[in-house]
């Protein structure tokens, strides 16, 4: 098999990989809303509870049941706070019962529990209480910009990582694009959407402990000592495969 086909087999390979690893990312974070469907007197009742919520509004999440006999009730506190808990009626919307958080500074974080009643009786929708962390809100170009950076950066780290292990001609090449991608998208387009979302640019090391950025820039680190490695000697991939 010569260099071309190989090379497009690895690119196809790639991206399915880096696609695949994003999607799993987004929907097993702590971000993504928790849904799922629950079953009242044989009717099945929808919900779909956020655990984020941006800008300056007041957070709301809504359970779809049409039974117009169904109310729902719901609690609230803030998380890792000695304070009682707040009780709240549902608003009906239509077919939807609607659950509405009031607003919290940046980084403030709300755990909430719902509980549905028909008949006289109780049917609690989630055993453990769900936690929303709320956010300032950010600008949509740096957001798209931050998310394609990260993800061509994952892309051509994986790439760069599969070039070194077929020991082909652009590991060089790739490891340098790598790079680029990584800080635009980590370190330049991260640190703005930090600032917007929860009003610090690095929260990171030496500033702080925050593990996204942490990794982030171990990743940086990393990616650098590979690309001067391989600038020095091309046959020198085992730092590649490390910061892969």
């Amino acid at each position: 098999m010569n260099y071309k086909t190989k090379s497009l087999i690895l690119w196809i390979a790639t991206i399915i990989f880096t696609v695949t690893i994003a999607l799993y990312q987004r929907i097993t974070g702590p971000t993504y809303p928790k849904s799922g469907k629950t079953e009242i007197a044989g009717e099945s009742i929808k919900y779909k509870f956020y655990r984020s919520h941006g800008g300056e509004s007041d957070a709301e999440s809504k359970i779809f049941a049409p039974d117009l006999s169904i109310s729902g009730l719901y609690k609230y506190k803030k998380l890792n706070v000695d304070e009682e808990w707040i009780d709240s009626e549902m608003k009906r919307d239509g077919d939807y019962l609607v659950i509405t958080l009031p607003h919290q500074p940046m980084a403030g974080k709300l755990m909430y529990l719902a509980t549905l009643q028909k008949d006289g009786q109780l049917y609690l929708i989630t055993t453990e209480p769900v936690i929303i962390r709320f956010r300032g809100g950010v600008p949509i170009y740096v957001l798209v910009s931050h998310a394609l950076f990260m993800f061509l950066a994952m892309l051509f780290s994986t790439r760069t990582g599969l070039e070194a292990i077929i020991k082909g001609k652009n590991v060089y090449k790739y490891t340098i694009t790598t790079i680029i991608f990584l800080f635009f998208g980590g370190l330049i387009f991260g640190p703005v959407v930090q600032k917007f979302a929860f009003g610090a640019y690095w929260t990171g090391w030496p500033f702080g402990q925050d593990l996204t950025d942490n990794k982030t820039l171990i990743a940086f680190i990393f990616w650098v000592i590979a690309l001067i490695r391989i600038w020095r000697n091309r046959e020198k991939r085992g730092w590649v495969l490390v910061a892969a």
